[in-house]
């Protein structure tokens, strides 16, 4: 397994000033960073990218679509928004370098239609996310689908139903994100929940109960890793979780307070604590 850092731990804009932030991440033992996309962040991606490859790091990145592209809207041109979007953030991932791409790449991110799903959304959001994909195959990017927490989407909460909407969409380049936060909630057994999606598993966030420095909460990371072991799995182990977000991540996170001292304490502790138990348990 690899393990990665989401520059969200400090901040959702990446550019120069972040070049000293990615040597330390190096030198705490990371293999490589995970950056927040959108089309116009960062600003500078070629900059990033030679700053990433300086610093020996390997990257992933994350994308949320904005409340105003909605892949499952009833409106034609909001769809196409949010697929005109996405590609580009698939585009811009080719451009760092990278191969993999994750997050909630479905909905608009805390977008709410006080009711459930509905066939025709799920019919909406597959075609797109079938196009995205697709623009993905051409520029050998894997599109990680992520489901949230009841509180940030009404449209994908569990790993079944991510699994359930991959398997329609039928594209080979779409797999599920595991988030140890958003499963916490979720499921009613988050261990068992990643194990039967183990065919399907591309990509894994590692998130304490409350967001804050992993292993200082409940979360089940000796059965997280137990399952990871016994299934092969040979992905990204991310910690996404904050420490001081900033006010629009916060509010996007319902964040109201800080969860750790600093965003480097939370990574190199969080780091140290993964590393030993995977170490325990006879995992490289």
């Amino acid at each position: 397994m690899k393990y990665g850092v989401n520059l969200m731990v400090w901040t959702t804009r990446v550019g120069p000033e972040q070049a000293g932030l990615l040597h330390r991440i190096r030198k705490w033992g990371f293999d490589g960073a995970e950056l927040f996309l959108t089309p116009e962040e960062p600003s500078r991606i070629a900059e990033v990218k030679q700053m990433l490859d300086h610093a020996g790091l390997e990257r992933t990145t994350c994308s949320v679509l904005p409340r105003e592209a909605h892949l499952p809207s009833p409106r034609a041109e909001v769809r196409a928004q949010a697929v005109q979007y996405l590609e580009r953030c698939v585009e811009r991932t080719a451009e760092l370098g990278a191969t993999l791409v994750c997050g909630p790449m479905y909905a608009g991110l805390g977008f709410m239609t006080g009711r459930r799903r509905t066939a025709d959304e799920w019919k909406w959001a597959a075609e797109g996310l079938g196009k995205v994909a697709r623009r993905g195959q051409q520029l050998g990017v894997t599109l990680c689908i992520e489901p949230l927490n009841r509180f940030e989407t009404y449209f994908l909460n569990t790993q079944q139903d991510a699994s359930d909407l991959i398997q329609e969409i039928g594209e080979p380049n779409l797999r599920i994100h595991f988030d140890t936060f958003h499963a916490n909630i979720e499921e009613r057994n988050p261990v068992e929940a990643l194990r039967s999606v183990a065919a399907r598993l591309g990509h894994v966030h590692i998130s304490e109960n409350d967001r804050g420095i992993p292993g200082c909460g409940h979360v089940d990371w000796r059965g997280t890793l137990s399952v990871l072991k016994g299934i092969g799995y040979a992905g990204w182990l991310t910690i996404e979780s904050f420490a001081q977000p900033e006010p629009q991540l916060a509010s996007a996170a319902c964040i109201w307070r800080d969860l750790a001292p600093s965003g480097d304490q939370l990574a190199s502790e969080g780091l140290k604590f993964i590393r030993g138990l995977a170490g325990e348990l006879g995992i490289t």
